[in-house]
């Protein structure tokens, strides 16, 4: 169905489906992701490590953890390159493909008491194709779902594979916690591995989905456009072009995304270590599964107000109020009492960071043209997850012991990050409007 200006209606049927086929990509990535870091901190060590003392074995461990963070950037500038030259639909289906192979690898791979030295070399290997997918997963996933979505409704739909990661954390929870109910010595064996080889059922199921969605009509259209010059497509680089077109919108991104993963990394890993010698860690786990079924609630409601009134305000509501939240946070979460612990992560997650988190696809997506979009996008929010997010909890670890055991440092940390991205969002985070895509049935092109 074509309108009297030539834009095609989305269908919204297919709109729905590209915005599931994307959750599910980003929930196996955070299904992974929290899988990988319970157990590394646990058994990894013991498993792939050889080390006369533990503690060695477990920091080795977590070293490889921090390897996929690692990796994110180049995944996405790898992902982003040829997202914006040849496609989105094929990097999103390589990259849920590499995520689902690399996450089953680790659960069939062999301890380093079966095949040695060769044991720890497998695991960062995987670690590192894990890392790479993820780079170029949420970048191709979000965009993909916003290019499809239509005009009034890229905040809601955008907030969608958002969702996807609280999904993840979920089920992966759940699925850990069932196996850990294993003697002891059945879960060392062989329990650790069938959550990461139950990966593969999320795997094939978005690559079912993916399979029959269409190509995003926005990079059809470009694509058109580009078509004209072909000797000069063959030489473009996207990332080369995003760095000469695109520099404000990377900076805003990287700039944005700090916020954002300071604000969820503090609260979801640091909270498990100021609940040690207060309410406990394990109501400290149950907290964070109950505010991320709160969140997946929150972002869909967020991102209906990002609609309403404008994707960059409600990022920066959240970027500020968790400004201002940074210190009641860590004072209801050291307590010690169950009641206050759970209203800190509740508060924590499903308002401050679901505000940034549910209008970051959609404010992200609006800062890059859609000949860098991929590559801009992905660049700024990998980089800022791996220097932030993949720094913030040793940071957070650091202040704590040089102030011997106060939180206020750690609360100073959080704010200050997060000030700095609201004023950089206030500042030069306008969105600046750009020329509609036309795309009718018959031809795609982009005004001249």
């Amino acid at each position: 169905m074509t309108t009297t200006t030539g834009a095609t209606v989305p269908n919204e049927r297919l709109v729905r489906r590209v915005a599931l086929a994307s959750g599910i990509g980003s929930m196996l990535e955070f299904y992974d992701f929290y899988l990988y870091g319970a157990l590394s901190a646990t058994i990894f060590g013991t498993l792939f490590f050889h080390s006369e003392d533990p503690a060695v074995g477990t920091l080795l461990a977590l070293a490889t953890f921090g390897v996929g963070f690692v990796a994110r950037p180049v995944g996405g500038i790898i992902a982003g390159h040829f997202g914006d030259k040849v496609g989105r639909k094929s990097v999103l289906i390589a990259t849920l493909a590499l995520m689902g192979i690399s996450t089953v690898g680790i659960g069939i791979l062999p301890t380093y008491e079966t095949i040695g030295t060769a044991a720890p070399i497998l695991l960062v290997t995987l670690r590192v194709l894990q890392g790479l997918a993820h780079g170029g997963e949420w970048g191709g996933a979000s965009i993909m779902t916003i290019e499809h979505a239509p005009e009034g409704r890229r905040g809601f739909y955008g907030s969608c594979p958002q969702m996807g990661i609280y999904a993840g954390l979920i089920l992966a929870s759940l699925v850990l916690g069932a196996f850990m109910l294993l003697p002891d010595d059945d879960f060392k064996s062989w329990g650790w591995r069938i959550p990461f080889i139950l990966g593969a059922v999320l795997m094939l199921v978005g690559l079912w989905l993916r399979r029959a969605i269409t190509e995003s009509p926005e990079f059809a259209a470009a694509l058109a456009a580009r078509a004209i010059e072909p000797e000069q497509e063959k030489k473009r680089i996207p990332l080369v072009e995003a760095f000469r077109t695109g520099r404000r919108g990377i900076l805003i991104t990287f700039a944005a995304k700090a916020a954002e993963t300071c604000t969820f990394y503090l609260i979801t890993v640091f909270a498990l270590t100021l609940a040690k010698n207060g309410a406990g860690e394990s109501n400290a786990r149950n907290g964070i599964l109950v505010a991320s079924v709160a969140a997946i609630i929150t972002i869909g409601a967020f991102g209906v107000l990002a609609d309403r009134i404008g994707t960059r305000t409600v990022y920066m509501a959240g970027a500020g109020f968790m400004v201002l939240f940074a210190f009641p946070f860590f004072w209801l979460a050291g307590i010690g009492s169950t009641t206050t612990l759970w209203i800190a992560l509740i508060v924590g997650l499903a308002v401050a960071h679901s505000l940034m988190y549910a209008a970051q696809a959609s404010y992200f997506s609006a800062l890059f043209d859609t000949n860098v979009r991929f590559t801009g996008a992905s660049l700024g929010y990998q980089l800022g997850a791996a220097i932030v997010g993949g720094f913030t909890p040793l940071i957070a670890a650091s202040l704590l012991i040089r102030s011997g055991g106060e939180t206020w440092p750690v609360a100073t940390y959080i704010a200050g990050v997060c000030l700095v991205s609201f004023l950089v969002m206030a500042i030069w985070g306008q969105i600046r409007p750009t020329a509609p895509v036309i795309v009718t049935p018959d031809v795609a092109e982009v005004p001249r």
